[in-house]
């Protein structure tokens, strides 16, 4: 794993990049350095055990003037749940994390309903990852092969209620379960427009 030829990476490939040591210096420049230099109105979250590590979403709900579109309830309606994804994709920030980075720059994703990864490519005005380094990765295959391997089947793990293949084995199979969540893909080579994706990296083993 090579950090610093991930953030020279990122940077040439016109994403923002904070590098930090930990969950607090990702929570305080969030806060003291990104949120101030953006205008916003609205945000909503993928779900995201590095982002939740830092806080960020308990203090940015404290934020009277900042709407919180949610995305996720307890007990929600598949219906609810699908309108709530969509109009998340109208916010002026969207925060969340990535399955996986590459040493050459590329940040790779698997989704379920597509909602987060189509947050992250495109609708919300900015976007926040936060990403442990333990998310990167040498290269494209490897990349896939840790989302596969890693990512989803503990992704499923920690949910409760599925009744997937990955779930009984702790591996993917590759099945053609309607509790599917490796559905869509998702590989970002360039940010466009520039800057508009910025990374807090965070020195740290963090998420799935």
């Amino acid at each position: 794993m090579n950090i610093e030829k991930t953030i020279n990476s990122l940077k040439a490939n016109n994403f923002t990049v904070h590098h930090v040591t930990n969950c607090k210096e990702a929570h305080d420049i969030f806060f003291n350095t990104i949120l101030p230099g953006l205008n916003v109105k609205s945000f909503s979250i993928g779900d995201s055990m590095t982002m939740r590590a830092t806080g960020v979403i308990e203090e940015l709900e404290k934020h009277t003037d900042i709407e919180f579109v949610r995305s996720f309830g307890e007990g929600w309606s598949f219906e609810k749940k699908y309108e709530q994804r969509r109009k998340a994709l109208l916010t002026d920030l969207f925060i969340t994390g990535t399955n996986a980075v590459t040493e050459d720059g590329l940040l790779v994703n698997l989704d379920m309903y597509g909602n987060r990864i189509n947050g992250i490519n495109f609708g919300p005005l900015n976007v926040v990852l936060f990403i442990g380094t333990n998310k990167i990765t040498t290269n494209l295959d490897e990349a896939m092969k840790r989302v596969r391997e890693v990512a989803a089947p503990k992704n499923v793990a920690r949910h409760s209620g599925f009744n997937t293949p990955c779930a009984k084995t702790g591996s993917c199979m590759n099945c053609s379960s309607s509790q599917r969540i490796c559905n869509e893909w998702s590989i970002i080579e360039k940010c466009f427009p520039a800057h508009r994706i910025q990374i807090i990296l965070i020195d740290q083993e963090l998420g799935l």
